[in-house]
């Protein structure tokens, strides 16, 4: 016993003598944000939220806002994101970072959530599936001006009224002059991987480059300028520039109608920003 306490006592006395980093690895989970007309009961989204678990070997779950379909139609945007910040503040599991997957509409409650909610748990990547992050050009076929979408339709021959009367996207996309927010900025730029995901055949948002931020000039509706072309990204009011200078943004463009992924894209273009480790290093110094 006492030549045992003698070694230990030798070995802590030649590690003191060094300073040494011990790394701790984190799997962090990630949460899915469904779109227009969905809920995370819906087999679509719960196979999606499955497979990722599967795919990835990480935890992760679905976020319902409220009372999921019908909510998803006629809640407002802003008040779907602050309900988003409410419960991902309440989730214990996200408090060391988590990451996001969002489908369509959903992507305007998760970079809400990103740039409005204060003092919640830090997004490590962003995987985006159709947003229309640039606002839309119609409501879609069946909608009417009381739901949920009129939030983000921006019409580009009349763009004064959009800054001045839609309730969301402008203060999202830091779009109003003289109201630029660094707050907003800066917790988006924070980013460790942005992914922007379009779809090649997707007829539902108008225009498709919406989903990488592009959009049509002010004042005509041809032609679709590409994200680099627009003044949100040249004028980097969100960030937008400074995370793809940093080689943090992935355009990606893939076949398929709206919210139709394939199997072999999802493991290419989503399942790798779910698998990324934290480490964190604890120093010990030499006393």
């Amino acid at each position: 016993m006492e030549k045992s306490l003698q070694r230990f006592s030798l070995l802590v006395i030649t590690l003191s003598l060094f300073s040494f980093s011990i790394p701790v690895s984190l799997s962090l989970p990630f949460v899915v944000f469904h779109g227009f007309g969905g809920e995370c009961s819906n087999n679509k989204v719960s196979n999606l939220t499955l497979s990722l678990r599967t795919l990835s070997g990480h935890p992760g779950s679905c976020v319902e806002i409220g009372n999921g379909l019908l909510d998803s139609l006629f809640m407002p945007i802003r008040q779907q994101a602050s309900e988003a910040c409410k419960k991902i503040k309440q989730m214990p599991e996200l408090s060391e970072g988590y990451n996001i997957v969002a489908e369509s509409q959903g992507n305007l409650v998760a970079r809400g959530l990103i740039e409005f909610c204060d003092n919640a748990p830090p997004v490590i990547n962003y995987v985006s599936l159709g947003g229309p992050h640039a606002g839309i050009a119609a409501i879609p076929e069946g909608c009417t001006d009381h739901v949920a979408p009129s939030g983000y339709v921006k019409i580009p021959t009349d763009i004064e009224k959009y800054l001045e009367y839609s309730k969301y996207l402008p203060e999202l996309n830091n779009e109003r002059p003289g109201e630029k927010n660094s707050t907003f900025k800066d917790r988006f730029t924070s980013l460790h991987n942005l992914v922007l995901i379009m779809y090649q055949n997707d007829t539902m948002l108008v225009p498709r480059e919406t989903s990488w931020f592009g959009y049509y000039p002010d004042g005509a509706f041809s032609p679709v300028l590409p994200p680099q072309k627009t003044k949100l990204y040249t004028e980097d009011w969100i960030g937008l520039k400074t995370l793809d200078d940093a080689g943090k943004v992935k355009f990606v463009s893939v076949p398929g109608g709206h919210i139709e992924i394939r199997d072999e894209d999802l493991v290419k273009y989503v399942v790798p920003y779910l698998q990324n480790e934290s480490t964190l290093s604890s120093e010990h110094e030499a006393m």
